[in-house]
């Protein structure tokens, strides 16, 4: 595959339901997986070994059911989607020599690791841990919403993006998110993201249905059995989930559904390791196992779905969602956006996303920069204090990333990219151009976009969001970040799962400040933008061919996934980071706005960041100093050894074998 410029826990519930015993079982015999580090200069600084575990199998922390506290910095879901819940300090990296997965939840994990223990492929895998996720992390990700999927096929040494983005149903207008109807213009009850209007047309069954198609070894029913049974015998629910739960209680509580599924008879969110067994998610994977993806999208659960969105409920706009909006829905394969980055080559995931396009012009832009000699102080197993020049320029890169992406990302179906579209913004002469307008010694607070057209979009605040990375034993790789939008979608539940809110990642108003149309505008069957960055990286041949894969990582997080990527690929490429330390790290970047944004949930930003807060202050940024919630996982592969990373801030973990 030729690349070039242009073609391009605290956390955690016990697991013990009986269901999983026998698949669960077979992991447990054949090579050990031990945390480790990987084989860097700055080994000194990295985890020590720690015992070795059978394949697949938790670690003993892993079954901690201790309440946490929920905390939120506060209302902009785009910065803060999902609440905190903390921060695990001292994680070790996990070492394996045959496959690994990396879920935001340990229950996906087991179960997604069990298929590739069992020779399953990472597409096999991937549909097991969605179809998990949506039960024991339903804040962040389920069948009623979408994502993107970035897949590399070992064999034809080639990657494929599925475009599972949610879309507006055909009856939606341009003001379906500000008045109810052309008649009728008062505005959606209670608001947008709460009424029916918010709802799209879920597209990760469908998605992950053509790629199990493409690529799947194991049978469709067999990677439906875990979560099927999963559902009807019951799991633990873990301190995260209770927390958001809590969070979203008074929400949850309008839906008569939901408040029997996640609240207790007082209302109160049911607490950690409570039993919860989920009758009506395990019929719709018995009728998904059995009809396949297209069941999810005729016949009754489709009924459900629709009648869900549109019930007509005092207080409460309705959808104008049809069943045959969901038979209509069909995911859209499109070629994965790739870039050279120092040694490596990149691939994201094209438009509809902006992830993929703002990543990789943001790294095409620090190529003009020689980030190696700005590196981290105070280097362990979290990371380290990020250096002030770094982020300086970091976050100045980003600006004009997101400049760009705000101005001309959207659904390719209905936005044209002007001049030289995608290709341009990723390009060596581009990016080398951009990169001479960052002032070393001065932030330019907000940037402006840099093609010769005039902007045709607005920016917009996103949110929510879960990630799964995956390398099985051939080869294969799996990067997927799925979402409902905010922490419980919309806020209705149907057949066991949430209905998404993903259609407030359109612009409300159609017109902008001149009068003319903004092109991220609701249309009907249109695709919202996002900022997901599913993201695959390979080492590169001396003549611009994709070598082998390094690397597999993405994380949720709303408009700063894009910050949160970047910060991991830099930490390892740059600064010789193993993938643990990389996620443990600092968060900290930039969108398109003065406020220079630093993860306050790290302890050294909390504890020793007044150095390098004030030296950004001297450079003239705005610094925000509070907590931001990443899922970052991160998977690096060198030979048949592979060494992995799971965020922190979250309860997810990295098995395998």
């Amino acid at each position: 595959m030729k690349v070039t410029q242009s073609t391009f826990l605290k956390s955690v519930a016990a697991f013990t339901v009986a269901a999983l015993t026998l698949t669960i079982s077979s992991c447990s015999s054949g090579e050990d997986t031990s945390a480790s580090s990987t084989d860097t200069e700055n080994s000194s600084t990295q985890a020590a070994a720690s015992p070795p575990l059978a394949p697949c199998e938790l670690p003993a922390d892993a079954s901690a059911e201790e309440e946490v506290e929920g905390t939120h910095t506060g209302e902009d879901i785009s910065v803060a989607p999902e609440i905190g819940t903390g921060y695990r300090e001292g994680m070790t990296p996990v070492q394996t020599q045959g496959y690994a997965v990396a879920t935001a939840n340990p229950i996906a994990s087991e179960a997604a690791c069990a298929v590739l223990r069992e020779g399953g492929t990472a597409a096999d895998a991937l549909v097991t841990a969605q179809f998990v996720l949506g039960l024991t992390e339903p804040q962040s990700s389920g069948l009623g919403g979408g994502g993107y999927i970035l897949y590399y096929d070992a064999e034809a040494n080639a990657v494929t993006a599925i475009d599972g983005r949610e879309t507006a149903p055909v009856a939606a207008d341009e003001n379906y998110l500000i008045h109810v109807s052309a008649e009728d213009q008062t505005a959606p009850v209670p608001d947008a993201r709460r009424s029916g209007r918010s709802i799209g047309v879920p597209g990760i069954v469908a998605a992950l249905g053509q790629l199990h198609d493409s690529f799947g070894k194991t049978s469709w029913q067999d990677v439906l059995t875990t979560p099927q049974q999963l559902a009807t015998d019951g799991f633990s629910i873990s301190p995260r989930m209770s927390a958001s739960i809590a969070n979203s209680a008074e929400d949850l509580s309008h839906d008569p559904e939901a408040a029997a599924y996640f609240l207790d008879e007082n209302g109160d969110a049911k607490a950690p390791g409570t039993l919860l067994q989920n009758p009506d998610y395990a019929e719709t994977i018995r009728l998904i196992s059995e009809g396949g993806p297209d069941a999810f999208y005729t016949g009754e659960i489709a009924a459900d779905i629709v009648e869900r969105a549109t019930r007509e409920v005092d207080g409460f706009t309705p959808s104008l969602m049809s069943t045959a909006d969901l038979a209509a829905y069909t995911p859209e394969t499109r070629e994965a956006l790739c870039a050279p980055y120092r040694d490596k080559i990149v691939c994201g995931m094209p438009p509809s996303s902006s992830g993929g396009v703002t990543v990789m012009e943001t790294l095409g832009i620090l190529n003009n920069f020689d980030l190696a000699q700005y590196p981290p102080t105070e280097v362990g197993l979290d990371g380290g204090l990020p250096n002030a020049e770094a982020v300086h320029l970091i976050s100045e890169a980003e600006r004009l990333a997101y400049a760009d992406r705000d101005a001309y990302i959207g659904d390719p179906a209905f936005v044209e990219v002007p001049a030289g579209g995608v290709e341009e913004l990723i390009s060596d002469v581009y990016t080398g151009e951009r990169s001479e307008l960052i002032d070393p010694e001065h932030s330019m607070g907000q940037a402006t976009a840099g093609l010769s057209q005039e902007p045709v979009m607005a920016a917009l605040p996103e949110s929510g969001t879960s990630h799964i990375s995956i390398i099985d034993s051939y080869g294969n790789a799996a990067s997927l970040t799925t979402s409902v939008e905010a922490a419980f979608g919309s806020f209705h539940f149907t057949r066991g799962f949430i209905l998404n809110n993903q259609l407030t990642d359109f612009s409300a108003e159609p017109l902008d400040e001149d009068g003319e149309p903004v092109a991220n505008r609701v249309e009907s069957a249109k695709r919202p933008r996002s900022s997901m960055s599913p993201m695959l990286v390979f080492n590169a041949s001396g003549d611009g061919e994709i070598a082998d894969l390094n690397m597999v990582l993405g994380s949720p997080g709303g408009s700063l996934i894009i910050q949160y990527v970047v910060k991991t690929l830099v930490n390892i490429i740059d600064w010789d980071m193993d993938p643990q330390q990389a996620v443990s790290a600092p968060n900290f970047g930039a969108m398109n706005q003065p406020k220079t944004g630093l993860g306050s949930e790290h302890p050294l930003i909390a504890n020793d960041s007044a150095e390098l807060v004030s030296e950004l202050e001297s450079k003239g940024h705005e610094v925000n100093v509070g907590e931001q919630s990443s899922g970052l996982s991160a998977l690096v592969k060198n030979g048949d050894t592979i060494v992995g990373g799971a965020d922190p801030r979250r309860e997810g973990v990295v098995l395998g074998g």
